[in-house]
């Protein structure tokens, strides 16, 4: 007798592939350039997407590390969603104490070498300045953002997301010249079939 989960099997595979068409269809990338008033590019910018009137749900991110080498840290600006554990590694021969006293992230890594013991839960959105109690010149950010729709921009101030669904949306843009306390630039903005292209200008914090 003819087995009927082949034929199942083949249904299900090719009702799968609709979907992912389907899905592809209705998805776009959204490009963002980030410069100042000047014209010129914005590195380190991150961009986010949230939409309007739902929220996308979240998952933390794996592995990430803020690394201290020569004195500074690596990268500079990194950016995670809620929940993200991460890691400090100290890999000088001297000892860091890194620290963050910003609202969404209080925390102390108090004289150490090597990797802590422990990685930082970044469990709230916003922004944590870090700093090192021995060496002020290390100054690095840590973006927390409570959407999977998010990217930061490259030398060129360039920043792209990809699959975003169809419809509405506030782009959010965030840089380290924004001072500490003001919200980040906002900017609605509809996704289509089509994949969107959004310059940014940023002046002290105001988006143009």
């Amino acid at each position: 007798m003819r087995s009927r989960r082949a034929p199942v099997s083949r249904f299900l595979a090719a009702f799968a592939a609709v979907l992912a068409c389907a899905h592809a269809a209705q998805a776009a990338g959204v490009a963002v350039s980030v410069v100042d008033p000047a014209g010129r590019p914005l590195a380190d910018a991150v961009v986010t997407l949230e939409p309007v009137g739902t929220r996308a749900p979240v998952k933390p991110l794996a592995g990430v590390q803020v690394e201290q080498v020569d004195r500074r840290f690596v990268p500079q600006v990194s950016v995670v969603t809620v929940g993200t554990p991460v890691a400090f590694p100290n890999h000088d021969t001297v000892r860091h104490h890194v620290y963050s006293f910003s609202p969404v992230k209080t925390f102390e890594l108090k004289l150490y070498a090597g990797m802590p013991h422990e990685p930082v839960v970044f469990d709230r959105p916003g922004v944590a300045v870090l700093g090192c109690n021995i060496h002020d010149q290390m100054v690095a950010w840590v973006v927390v953002v409570d959407t999977p729709f998010h990217a930061r921009s490259g030398a060129t101030g360039r920043a792209r997301i990809a699959d975003v669904p169809a419809g509405g949306y506030q782009l959010r843009v965030w840089h380290s010249s924004i001072p500490e306390g003001v919200e980040p630039a906002t900017v609605p903005l509809t996704v289509a079939a089509a994949d969107v292209e959004q310059r940014v200008v940023l002046v002290q914090g105001t988006p143009r």
